[in-house]
């Protein structure tokens, strides 16, 4: 893995990519083979994104890989999946680290298996002296239960005394959901053909440009990647204001 950030070509360039990679099952199936196929296949997929978006100077990449709602699939696939999650951590983590990307997990991790749990925790570890590209992994992950949690612990604040209840705003409120430490994302990428956020990050994607890709997510690449970027570069970015604004 090489990932040597050098100056981008895309201006300008988003801090914050995130994605949801959809389309391993379409993938498997349109080949005759079983999901988990398309799942194993997909992990050579996020290693180009990744190494893509540190080589163009992207300071963060979420990566969308177990929602919440997954945990009600089949047994079997579940299962496979989290074995292979377990795989691509021990082997990818020093590799992270190596090329000072920090790895961080967002979402409900205690209903991973334990011998999961502890090696979320290793490969956190590992890389966390890291200061270059972010690389957070959403997983048991759900926008909702993400909300729902930062309104649990907000509540908790007040109730200690700790905060006012005058005093909350959506400024005060943001600080208590995941990645309130980073930028917001600034580019969102759906890949599968499908146009939908489907509950990822949604406090967070409140001003997200959103860019959806036909593209299955392990055939999807680096030039796929390029193309969001270069779409991305030619949005304007209003935040409520009007163009004129702007250009002032």
């Amino acid at each position: 893995m090489s990932t040597a950030g050098t100056a981008s070509k895309y201006e300008p360039l988003p801090r914050h990519v995130a994605i949801i990679m959809d389309g391993n099952g379409r993938w498997a199936t349109a080949r005759s083979l079983p999901r988990h196929a398309g799942h194993r296949e997909g992990v050579h997929s996020v290693r180009a994104v990744v190494e893509a978006c540190a080589r163009e100077g992207v300071k963060t990449l979420s990566l969308f890989a177990f929602s919440s709602e997954n945990w009600q699939r089949p047994k079997t696939e579940v299962s496979v999946l989290m074995g292979l999650f377990l795989r691509t951590l021990e082997k990818e983590a020093t590799r992270l680290a190596e090329n000072n990307i920090r790895l961080r997990l967002i979402g409900d991790l205690t209903r991973f298996p334990n011998r999961l749990q502890k090696q979320i925790a290793k490969a956190e570890r590992i890389t966390a002296q890291a200061n270059g590209m972010t690389l957070v992994i959403a997983a048991s992950y759900g926008g909702r239960w993400d909300i729902a949690n930062a309104a649990r612990r907000l509540a908790e604040d007040v109730a200690a005394g700790r905060r006012d209840p005058a005093s909350i705003d959506a400024d005060s409120f943001g600080n208590y959901v995941s990645l309130n430490d980073l930028p917001e994302p600034d580019l969102f990428i759906r890949t599968g053909g499908e146009r939908r956020i489907s509950n990822f990050l949604l406090w967070q994607l409140a001003y997200t440009e959103l860019y959806f890709s036909d593209v299955l997510w392990p055939d999807f690449r680096e030039d796929d990647l390029r193309a969001a970027l270069a779409d991305f570069a030619t949005r304007q970015r209003r935040f409520g204001k009007v163009s004129e604004q702007l250009e002032q």
